[in-house]
């Protein structure tokens, strides 16, 4: 009976998505940007379930089942740090974005002030590529290694399934299906957390109950900061928040998450969209704080407990058989609603920053699409254990890489070419000695990164007075 629900749910994901056939045109603004038409509450449900959704309910509940209440400091730092960029940079970017009819979140970067900065469209390009590929294979690797676990079926037959899945609503309607089948995924998941955030404490015996539980665990579980090398410095776990703050400031530096403000119907609305946005995100990052709470008492840690399946099992032992599929139904379209966002931003990257396409060719986007998506499938089944690790890399490059100079130019500072360059390849530089010599234990590397992005500018600035575009 699980089987056979989740199928069903599965395939009407994947119908919601495939009906954005009926508002499609055959171009590639509507292909890669909705041509620019997506309502407030739906780009903002989408930019969520894109940047989040797989993370929430594998590697957000996982970490809060093993580590407890510190992970509200995730909660807290990520969004306070996506609230503040979104202020100043959302509107903007969408503006630019009309204004200069570009297609790519690297070209919209390097075209910003009216110049095609084309080392800069190239040196981005190949950093979407290369890390948002590797990205995407891991969320297909992430929902494979959940059906392998729960329905016995082969590691590879999960990823193939769902980059079948991908490929087929992707060259239904493009962006505009990604969208449609994120708010569709996200709407039922965060019923089906409620439910069973309600059923587990109903179950455990009441709100009291739990809590008490909950500080009975162990003495460090219900502790609000971290425990960490550097815990005799009283700063450490000011770091430890302000790590997750440039982590939520990086969230600018994702081209599959921004690519959703690019394709709302107008930039008069990002007010509105916002709202929508924190609301929506507040609840769900509540919510699977929550469902990890009520995981850690109904299904004690052992050595057999994966904590990135607490989501799944919770729902085995609380729901009946057929909303136990909807629930892993959801879990599996959240991966691919992170993977289907990362391989048209690939999409767009190749056709838009590396070969430039000028005619912007639909049916040749549309090959691009698959060849990327053969291209994920492959890495994906090849079930190497590093990609996972890379999933931490390709968040912190990204971020790294684009948010100092995306966050400058909306501040409508004019820098070089030269400097936009060094701007990118400096944080770059600073990330990957910041994680080679181990020091996150001390702040998390996007942190370092953005900053060093950030003084590069300022340096610039303070000894050569002009900066021209």
């Amino acid at each position: 009976m699980i089987f056979l629900s989740f199928c069903l749910f599965l395939f009407l994901f994947t119908l919601i998505g495939s009906l954005s056939v009926l508002k499609k045109k055959n171009t590639s603004h509507d292909y890669l940007l909705a041509n620019q038409e997506i309502k407030p509450w739906l780009a903002s449900i989408s930019a969520i379930a894109t940047s989040n959704s797989g993370y929430m309910f594998i590697g957000q509940i996982g970490f809060t089942y093993v580590y407890g209440l510190q992970s509200v400091w995730l909660m807290f730092g990520l969004i306070f740090g996506d609230f503040i960029s979104s202020l100043f940079v959302h509107k903007r970017l969408r503006k630019k974005s009309e204004e200069l009819k570009v297609f790519s979140y690297s070209n919209l970067v390097s075209k910003w002030h009216g110049k095609n900065y084309k080392y800069v469209q190239l040196f981005g390009g190949i950093i979407i590529l290369i890390f948002l590929s590797t990205y995407a294979a891991a969320q297909l690797n992430a929902g494979s290694k959940s059906m392998h676990i729960l329905f016995g079926l082969d590691y590879r037959l999960g990823a193939i399934i769902g980059g079948i899945i991908v490929l087929l609503y992707c060259f239904s309607g493009g962006i505009r299906a990604s969208i449609w089948t994120d708010a569709a995924q996200s709407l039922v998941m965060i019923i089906a957390m409620f439910l069973m955030v309600i059923f587990g404490i109903k179950e455990l015996g009441g709100f009291t109950i739990f809590i008490n539980q909950l500080y009975s665990i162990s003495p460090d579980y219900m502790k609000w900061f971290p425990s960490t090398n550097f815990s005799e410095f009283f700063f450490a776990p000011y770091m430890f928040i302000l790590g997750w703050f440039f982590s939520g400031v990086g969230v600018i530096g994702q081209p599959h998450v921004m690519v959703r403000f690019m394709t709302l119907d107008n930039s008069k609305n990002i007010p509105k969209t916002r709202i929508y946005y924190y609301t929506w995100y507040i609840l769900f990052y509540s919510l699977t704080i929550l469902a990890a709470f009520v995981a850690k008492l109904l299904i004690p840690e052992t050595e057999n407990i994966d904590p990135e399946l607490a989501l799944p099992t919770l729902a085995l032992n609380l729901l009946p058989e057929f909303f136990v599929g909807l629930v892993l139904a959801g879990i599996f379209a959240a991966t691919m609603s992170t993977a289907d966002s990362q391989i048209l931003a690939c999409t767009s990257s190749i056709t838009n920053d590396l070969l430039s396409n000028k005619k912007n060719n639909y049916l040749f986007n549309k090959l691009v699409t698959l060849i990327v998506t053969v291209f994920v499938v492959t890495i994906a089944i090849n079930d190497d254990k590093n990609v996972f690790n890379l999933v931490l890399m390709s968040w912190s490059t990204l971020a790294c890489c684009f948010s100092p100079l995306l966050i400058v130019n909306s501040l409508n500072h004019k820098v070089s070419e030269f400097l936009s360059i060094m701007m990118m390849v400096i944080p770059l530089i600073t990330l990957l000695l910041w994680r080679y010599y181990g020091l996150n234990d001390f702040i998390y590397e996007v942190a370092p990164g953005i900053i060093s992005g950030i003084l590069t500018f300022l340096i610039f600035k303070l000894f050569k007075k002009n900066i021209t575009v």
